[in-house]
């Protein structure tokens, strides 16, 4: 299945946001014409997609390297049966 002109948009605008400055949901917004809740919950299922990692390797990866990162911080030093802060 080939990727849709939205779904290139999205990893085209992940490859040249990391070279930017400013705020990125505004760029989202004005860019793409997402809300940013959308863009990333398009953005999440995107990564996950074999076509996605072929037609954007290096982005594909560091985007689903970074999610990793997110996850893992997000219980660093909580024990079990520890609510969240």
């Amino acid at each position: 299945m080939a990727l849709s002109d939205q779904e290139r948009a999205i990893l085209e605008f992940e490859r040249e946001w990391v070279l930017e400055t400013g705020s990125k949901d505004a760029a989202i917004r004005e860019r793409l014409g997402f809300s940013p809740s959308a863009y990333y919950k398009m953005r999440k299922s995107l990564i996950e997609s074999a076509e996605a990692l072929a037609h954007e390797p290096l982005v594909v990866r560091r985007l689903r390297r970074d999610g990793e990162y997110r996850r893992r911080a997000k219980f660093v030093g909580r024990t079990a049966g520890q609510p969240k802060p």
